[in-house]
């Protein structure tokens, strides 16, 4: 695998004592699309900023494109790009000046054209000398997005790149970088969002409270802990669930008029038929029976749910 970035032991701890990352041990392939999912404060902004170099780590390797992000940070640096959460831009400035500026700081020399197709990407050349200052928060983050590719960067980071921003901005950042990857950028997208991840990723990886929890290809990952639930809508609703419906550990939901089984698609015995004949005997007739397959968001709250009991438990 010819992998664009390589993290080995890669960890953070705080001079406060507060430990951001536990070490990670990572690669990610060159054209992959891969999302890092986790909630406020999981640890993605540090880990990213690690290899960015604006956070050093305590501990681990980090290398990009056969360079140590440390040590030769300057060969490391020159091919990553980074669209950060913040709208840090200069708002005196237009809109051309300062992804020019941008790819500058890059050592790359002036090329009007690609910049030219570049804002034009970004439905942003009409606003092309417009002052930072005077764009909406939308046009600002696309900005943002031009200077992180004014210099070609072969591994593009995007932290949180549609927080807080409308629906059309997102559909085209999805857009846009799919046709990043068909061009052969590798991209690292963290986000909170499932569906982004959902649209865009090849692998996903699961992070909490410092931890990488597990990296996994996307359809992997839904196959291997996705459920399937099956509901029943009932004739008459229900207040409690009679003791002999106990081992299915069934739910009891929209007031007493719907019953909720999980169960494994996968697994030899579902225990779906035996389920019906025993809501037979019992006299419990529904009207409607349809199942539903666990979303990525199902996997991943259960994910971060459950992973820190099971390590105390270890």
């Amino acid at each position: 695998m010819d992998a664009i970035l390589s993290l080995r032991g890669v960890g953070k701890t705080y001079a406060s004592g507060h430990r951001a990352l536990e070490p990670v041990d990572l690669d990610i392939p060159r054209g992959e699309i891969f999302a890092l999912l986790g909630p406020n404060g999981a640890g993605k902004t540090t880990l990213i900023s690690i290899v960015c170099g604006i956070v050093v780590p305590t501990e681990g390797t980090v290398t990009v494109a056969g360079h140590d992000a440390i040590i030769d940070y300057r060969h490391a640096r020159r091919r990553i790009g980074l669209v950060p959460q913040e709208l840090a831009t200069d708002a005196f400035e237009t809109v051309m000046a300062t992804v020019r500026f941008s790819r500058g700081l890059f050592g790359h020399g002036r090329d009007d054209a690609y910049l030219e197709q570049l804002l034009k990407d970004l439905s942003l050349w009409d606003k092309r000398d417009t002052r930072i200052m005077e764009l909406s928060g939308g046009m600002k983050r696309r900005v943002l997005i031009a200077k992180a590719l004014s210099h070609h960067p072969e591994l593009l980071f995007l932290d949180e790149p549609t927080a807080g921003v409308d629906v059309e901005l997102r559909r085209d950042m999805w857009r846009l970088v799919h046709r990043l990857r068909e061009q052969g950028t590798t991209i690292v997208l963290t986000t909170h969002y499932i569906e982004e991840a959902e649209e865009m990723a090849d692998r996903v990886g699961v992070i909490s409270k410092g931890r990488l929890l597990l990296v996994e290809e996307k359809t992997a990952l839904m196959q291997k802990l996705g459920k399937r639930e099956m509901h029943l809508s009932l004739v008459d609703p229900m207040t409690v669930l009679p003791p002999e419906l106990a081992e299915w550990q069934l739910s009891l939901e929209d007031e007493g008029h719907r019953l909720t089984y999980g169960f494994d698609a996968h697994a030899e015995r579902t225990g779906i038929p035996s389920l019906l004949r025993r809501l037979s005997d019992l006299g419990i007739a529904f009207k409607d029976l349809d199942t539903s397959k666990s979303s990525l968001e199902d996997i991943f709250v259960d994910l971060v749910r459950e992973r820190p009991a099971q390590d105390r438990a270890a």
